[in-house]
């Protein structure tokens, strides 16, 4: 099993929610975050500068079996690039257990 880490662009997570649900991965958890990116420059809006080096955006947290990884992370990288700086980010990791509290299944059971 591998956890699926993503920070994305708030403007973004309809469409990557979007992506998921149309890959059957129907359950992950997410949150707003603000973050600090590498854009030095601040943006100007009607003559005021802004600064732009917190960045608000969308944390999702996954966990899918592995035969689910690979098209999961396709799947937020489609939806959720624009190809400008500030994408976000990816990240993958292994998970060593997972276990359902309702009915104490554990493993890819707990999952699915």
């Amino acid at each position: 099993m591998k956890k699926i880490e993503a920070v994305i662009r708030k403007s973004k997570f309809d469409e990557v929610k979007k992506a998921l649900h149309q890959i059957e991965v129907n359950f992950f958890t997410y949150w707003d975050v603000t973050g600090v990116g590498n854009e030095k420059e601040g943006h100007v809006y009607r003559g005021i500068t802004y600064s732009t080096s917190d960045i608000q955006r969308r944390y999702i947290s996954i966990v899918v079996s592995d035969p689910f990884l690979e098209r999961t992370v396709d799947a937020i990288l489609n939806a959720a690039g624009t190809g400008m700086v500030g994408d976000g980010k990816v990240f993958v990791s292994d998970v060593i257990e997972t276990y359902r509290i309702r009915t104490k299944e554990k493993g890819t059971d707990a999952v699915n």
